[in-house]
């Protein structure tokens, strides 16, 4: 699968290699561009990685001659992965710290894209116990670091701190778009809120941001999934290589979920669907009086309760929304509607959630229980794709085992 990468160069001797680079991911089919920083401009100049990507290099933070002068959010927009080689400790110090100061550094904050990084040093600047704090603070956040080799330095020495060799890396980038247990499986998702219209103007609706859905939707892409996102109406952008299909109704996504998820692996239903709309629509707007104190509503169809009734399912995985009881009603709902997983986080008076960049969530299956602590949907969701992948791994090699 190609996919677009961004190439960040940083400074040192190793940067030579980074165009060998260039040049094998483009005859895989990857789309490259660059982004180097100044330091690294000493060692190989842009023209060069120009020639060999086929793109203009990104150099400058903010740069009059790119789009709004705002070249760190095209890139970021573009790149599916962020591959940093080499990764000098000083790059690896500057991300650790959350720093935007030139192009680079500010890309990789402002993409949402995975971030592996190949450091390149001298041995001793290596094993440095700051630059090892760095290494595992950037662990933590969910950069990969990818080496460094053993052998001959530049400098004349010999350790550890050397740049893999570029198809080593190449091998690691298609290692991790192709090692998940997701790859090649189509991954059914809705995300975002549902409007159920009373008239023209007015709407029945609640407080979902579909930021979860959007970013558990990128996430899969990324791991090589085939996604389809259902969404109702939101502010975001759909993330690319998805295919998305807007709705604005529940009985309008409803009516999505049951065309795409016949065929499908994997249904994971993190909208928030109304579950009542109104018995009538009014052509015209309504007034107070014709209102009146009381609205006549009408139930709406559950959508993973429809899901769950297939022969054959997909895995179900579904989201709940709670304000109190979490586990007990999240539990219950889960064997309700015939969900393989449900994963559960609290709403209310609580940080993370509806309106929220972020989120804590409990996952329930019927073994076990696994929390994930307050952190960035955007991280969140890698990890919880990476749980599923684990989980959809293990389900279906049992359920082969079983047929055997």
């Amino acid at each position: 699968m190609s996919q677009s990468i961004l190439l960040g160069v940083s400074g040192g001797i190793a940067a030579y290699k980074s165009v060998d680079l260039v040049r094998r991911l483009r005859e895989r089919g990857h789309t490259v561009r660059v982004a180097m920083t100044q330091s690294a401009q000493s060692f190989v100049t842009p023209l060069t990685f120009q020639a060999v990507s086929g793109h203009p290099v990104g150099c400058d933070l903010l740069d009059a001659a790119t789009e709004a002068a705002m070249d760190h959010i095209s890139l970021a927009r573009f790149a599916d992965q962020i591959v940093i080689a080499p990764a000098s400790a000083d790059i690896m110090a500057r991300l650790a710290q959350g720093m935007a100061n030139d192009l680079l550094t500010a890309v990789c904050l402002a993409s949402t894209a995975p971030i592996a990084l190949v450091p390149a040093m001298n041995h001793r600047m290596w094993h440095n116990p700051l630059t090892q704090a760095n290494v595992q603070r950037l662990k933590q956040f969910g950069f990969a670091i990818w080496g460094p080799a053993e052998g001959a330095q530049a400098c004349g020495e010999y350790g550890l701190g050397r740049l893999l060799e570029p198809e080593e890396i190449v091998q690691c980038i298609e290692k991790k778009i192709s090692n998940s247990p997701l790859h090649g499986k189509t991954i059914v998702i809705t995300a975002g809120p549902t409007r159920e219209p009373l008239d023209p103007v007015r709407f029945i609706s609640n407080r979902s941001s579909g930021k979860m859905g959007y970013a558990l939707a990128q996430a899969a892409t990324q791991c090589g999934a085939k996604v389809i996102l259902i969404s109702g109406p939101t502010a975001l952008t759909p993330p690319k290589g998805a295919q998305f299909v807007s709705v604005e109704t529940a009985l309008e996504m409803h009516q999505a979920v049951m065309q795409h998820v016949q065929n499908s692996d994997i249904f994971l239903g993190a909208a928030a669907v109304a579950d009542f709309r109104p018995s009538e629509n009014s052509t015209q707007k309504s007034t107070k009086q014709s209102v009146g104190s009381s609205l006549a509503i009408t139930v709406n169809p559950d959508i993973i309760h429809a899901v769950g009734q297939l022969n054959p399912k997909p895995v179900i995985i579904g989201f709940a929304a709670q304000t109190e009881a979490l586990e007990s009603k999240a539990r219950s709902k889960r064997i309700e509607k015939n969900m393989d997983v449900i994963i559960a986080n609290q709403v209310g008076h609580v940080e993370g959630g509806f309106d929220s960049d972020m989120n804590s969530v409990d996952v329930y299956t019927a073994e076990e229980a696994t929390h994930f602590d307050l952190q960035p949907k955007v991280e969140l969701a890698h990890r919880l794709i990476e749980w599923i992948g684990h989980y959809y791994g293990k389900k279906t090699k049992h359920s082969t085992e079983n047929i055997r």
